[in-house]
């Protein structure tokens, strides 16, 4: 047993003394005199042994930073590559002879990264290719994420030298939906109220409370005067003896309610920007540095720009600016011999994501704004039942709810023969039916107007994935 375990300890030693001592990864050139050499690829970073048929006495390379040459003997040349490039090795004779240059080509080492990116992006169909001193990616990637995951892995084997051949596949383009709702509500209540007396030598009292009533109580002929314009007011005047009286009531109460909708639809190509404006632009002036008056346009309605990346497979992001603007005539600066009205404007800029066919409330605001007022004369309007006469009361609650809805689809386009447009649904009437039937327009006949009938509350122009 022991004799058997010598024998085999002995054999192992003799394979290890006969075994070359090159790299593994090295490879083996032959070089034969007078004949024309392929050029040498070296990987980065890795060596090749060359072997030549004739011994030299002299081996020189033109740049050594691309590669390091060393001698192993007579015959055997070990090159290491150092840099991506080309280079040029020379052999000479003892005598001063020329035996062979060899043209080094020093190329990224792809091996190692064609490995990396199959355990990094597994099942992915990418090809790596060396071209100059760089790295050629081509193929067919299932996303986009993995397309930047690749070319980032790439960069790291080669700097600002990688080629992308590469090719997303799938839909990537991207209409994105944009629904902006806001609800305004107003309320206000007011009552005042205003006592007059005066006698017969034009002397007398007059008592006013509240805003609605700013003004002076004529007293004449017995009657109370109202102010023009005047809603909801109630006036008695009546003497007795030779005193006049004047009492004016004046009770107001408004509601109001508007609704705001815009509903912008934009189709962009994945990682590209779209812009969308409904609206116009308003002249603005502004004065330069030699005194003149110059005008500028600011553009108000709605506004729509957005940048959709398809990341992976129907996952999509979304860089979002929406707003909606519009003139607020109840602001206005008066400048320069200029009257420049104020805007009113809801905006809102935020980067999402979400899949095909999902909604996200990127934005939201409720805002109630209360004021309430309660005004009397002094101590003519603590008294019971008759103050009542002295005093008045405002209140106004005025609320507002504001939310910015957005849904992202994949979409493909159509055929132009499946499309109707808004104006499909009418036709100009004849002069027949305008004059004697009084009609302005008349539904479309034939198959555009077929499909005219439909609802056209879906997006336009374009297929739903």
């Amino acid at each position: 047993m022991k004799l058997r375990m010598l024998w085999t300890a002995g054999v192992l030693g003799i394979a290890l003394a006969t075994t070359s001592l090159t790299p593994a990864n090295a490879q083996t050139l032959t070089i034969m005199k007078g004949t024309a050499n392929e050029p040498l690829n070296v990987p980065m970073n890795r060596a090749v042994v060359l072997e030549s048929d004739t011994p030299f006495a002299e081996l020189s390379v033109a740049n050594p930073g691309i590669a390091d040459i060393s001698t192993l003997s007579d015959k055997t040349i070990y090159v290491l590559g150092k840099t991506p490039g080309r280079t040029t090795m020379t052999l000479l004779t003892q005598d001063g002879k020329l035996i062979s240059n060899v043209e080094v080509h020093v190329t990224p080492d792809i091996e190692e990264f064609k490995e990396r990116l199959q355990q990094i992006l597994p099942g992915e169909p990418i090809e790596v290719r060396t071209a100059n001193d760089g790295i050629v990616l081509s193929g067919t990637v299932s996303s986009t994420a993995k397309l930047d995951r690749a070319l980032d892995l790439a960069s790291r084997y080669s700097p600002d030298k990688v080629s992308n051949l590469m090719m997303v596949a799938g839909t990537q383009q991207v209409m994105l939906k944009v629904r902006f709702a806001e609800m305004q509500r107003s309320v206000s209540k007011s009552l005042s109220s205003s006592l007059g007396v005066r006698g017969g030598t034009n002397m007398g009292i007059l008592g006013a409370t509240g805003t609605a009533l700013n003004q002076t109580l004529p007293l004449a002929n017995n009657t109370v005067a109202l102010r023009p314009g005047t809603q909801g007011a109630l006036g008695l005047g009546f003497t007795a003896g030779s005193l006049e009286f004047g009492v004016l009531l004046e009770a107001l109460e408004s509601k109001g309610v508007v609704r705001t909708l815009a509903e912008p639809n934009l189709t962009a190509l994945s990682g590209q920007e779209a812009k969308f404006l409904a609206g116009g632009e308003y002249p603005i002036p502004v004065a330069s540095g030699n005194g003149s008056i110059s005008i500028e346009y600011k553009p108000f309605g709605v506004e729509l720009n957005f940048t959709p990346t398809v990341v992976d497979g129907n996952t999509i992001n979304l860089q979002i600016n929406a707003a909606v603007s519009s003139i607020d005539t109840t602001t206005t600066l008066q400048t320069g011999g200029f009257s420049v009205n104020a805007f009113k404007r809801r905006e809102t800029s935020t980067t999402v994501e979400m899949k095909d066919g999902e909604s996200f409330a990127i934005a939201g605001l409720l805002q109630d704004d209360f004021h309430d007022l309660n005004g009397q004369v002094p101590w003519l309007g603590d008294i019971p039942i008759l103050g009542a006469l002295f005093r008045s009361a405002d209140y106004q609650r005025n609320q507002s709810e504001l939310v910015i809805i957005v849904t992202p689809h994949l979409v493909t386009p159509t055929r132009g023969e499946a499309l109707a447009l808004p104006t499909d649904r009418i036709r100009i009437p004849t002069e027949k039916e305008l004059f004697m039937f009084g009609k302005t327009a008349g539904p479309q006949r034939g198959g555009a107007g077929e499909v005219s009938r439909q609802d056209f509350s879906g997006s336009y122009g374009y297929t739903m994935e």
